[in-house]
């Protein structure tokens, strides 16, 4: 039977148990041993991470020939345009190559969204928006590197779903232990 957390990473967390420049790591909110992050979640990121002590199970996670489905959503800046959520639709170019299609859609902000530490930079005269994006590789920043390629930089990035797995009622720095 493996153990899975589900942890939802708050921002500015290492996705490493360790650090000699004493940031805010794992170690500072999950104390079960033998687990290692299924992938990673950048620092300015926030939300769902998995942890496992299951090796197989933590390659099927973050391995992007498996094509596990993650959902993320991100605050950008700008008013989001059909044209630009048809582009992630299609893929976008970015230095590396050409992302796969994103199932990418308009959302309203989620109201079951806690506020951020520390908050996003607003601009009075630039509004911002929100996109669900549904993405199946894990290209480095690949999110934020599609919202900027289409012109919409993003300003806040929380990872909702990795697969089967939900965040769901998940606050900042709580987990939940998982045995299958």
């Amino acid at each position: 039977m493996s153990k899975i957390i589900l942890f939802n990473k708050p921002y500015d967390v290492l996705c490493q148990f360790t650090d000699e420049q004493g940031r805010a790591t794992l170690a500072d909110y999950i104390n079960e041993k033998n687990v290692y992050a299924a992938g990673r979640l950048d620092r300015d990121s926030e939300g769902l991470l998995i942890l496992t002590d299951d090796g197989k199970l933590q390659n099927k996670i973050s391995d992007p020939k498996h094509k596990l489905e993650k959902t993320y959503l991100a605050q950008v800046e700008g008013e989001v345009t059909d044209e630009a959520i048809r582009q992630l639709q299609q893929g976008v170019k970015l230095k590396d190559g050409i992302t796969r299609p994103a199932r990418a859609r308009i959302i309203n902000q989620p109201e079951w969204l806690w506020p951020r530490q520390p908050p996003i930079r607003e601009r009075n005269n630039i509004p911002t928006s929100w996109i669900e994006l549904k993405i199946s590789e894990g290209k480095n920043r690949q999110v934020r590197r599609m919202t900027a390629a289409v012109g919409f930089p993003t300003l806040r990035l929380i990872r909702e779903c990795i697969g089967k797995w939900r965040l769901d009622v998940l606050k900042p720095g709580e987990f939940k232990l998982i045995k299958e």
